[in-house]
Parts: C-alpha cells; structure tokens; sequence
C-alpha cells in the first residue's frame, strides 16, 4: 500500500469514526471466509458496518477526529482487527453474542459507546445488557402507564362493588 492509498483509507476511516456514536472493535482472526462471511451478512442486516482495518491506519484516523478521545482503545490495537460501527449500543454486542455460539470469535477487544471506553472480551455481557433509547422510553412509558392503570382498575372495582352491593340490597 503506497503513501496515498494509505492517506485514503485514512481518511475514509476518519469519516467513518466520526459519523458512528458506537464502535466495537474485535478480533475475527481465526474465522474461515465462510463463517467471515456470515458475520459480514449478520452485520448488513441489523445495520452495523464491519470493516478489517490495519492497527497503524486506523490509530492514525482516531488521532484525527475532532471532539473524541479513542486513547483507551489504544492498547486493544494489536493483531487481526475489524470494526464494528453503529448507531445502537448493544446491537454489535448481541451480533457477536449470538453468532458465536460454540466459538470464542469473534471476540470484542474493546468498544467505545459515545463517551465510555469498554475494553476486554469479558465486556460483552454488559454491552449486551445496555438498552437501547427505544428500549428505555419503552420503559418509561410503561412506568408511566402503570400508575394510571392502577386507579383505572381500582375505580372499576369500586364502580363493580357498589353495583354489587346495591344488587343484593334491592
């Protein structure tokens, strides 16, 4: 790879890390092109974009991007990498959790979730269990809801007894 070609992917990758709030970064190193290939489908089709970056280049484009400190992620950057980029934080976790069942890859060498650095394969079940913003106004909604009902069917249950109770007087 000559100086230019280098300065492109640089500067695609540089674009990329700034446009994605979620960003995994794992190791796909011994996967066959088949079960590589079955990882890349999965991504497309929850809407994560997987990349296989050289360390060195992709180091170079998070120096470059402006308003966001990659410095924790440095040290993950060693060996086979791919990049993981999304826009829900526990999308790419899951992605990785389900598809390797029965295997130990690809495993996650460190993620950074808008402000917070994750580093470390056994980060995986947290980033699994982070929600979703839908999943929490879900959420709220639901907590919201939940006092309503309550007096709905307190009050039915009075309306329903006074009924009753008039029934058996008369």
């Amino acid at each position: 790879m000559n100086k230019e070609q280098k300065n492109t992917e640089i500067a695609e990758l540089v674009e990329m890390l700034s446009n994605a709030p979620i960003l995994y970064i794992t190791d796909t190193v011994s996967l066959n092109a088949e079960a590589t290939s079955n990882l890349r489908r999965e991504c497309f089709k929850q809407n994560v974009q997987m990349r296989v970056v050289k360390n060195t280049l992709l180091k170079k484009a998070m120096e470059r991007v402006e308003g966001t400190d990659f410095s924790g992620l440095y040290p993950v950057l060693k060996g086979n990498t791919a990049v993981m980029l999304a826009d829900v934080a526990n999308v790419p976790a899951r992605l990785i959790k389900d598809f390797r069942k029965g295997t130990n890859k690809p495993a996650l060498k460190g993620a950074l979730i808008r402000e917070d650095v994750y580093v470390g394969d056994d980060q995986l079940d947290t980033l699994v269990a982070l929600k979703s913003k839908e999943e929490l106004v879900g959420e709220i909604i639901g907590l919201l809801q939940s006092p309503a009902r309550n007096v709905i069917s307190a009050l039915l249950n009075h309306a329903e007894k006074q009924e009753a109770q008039e029934e058996h007087s008369a």
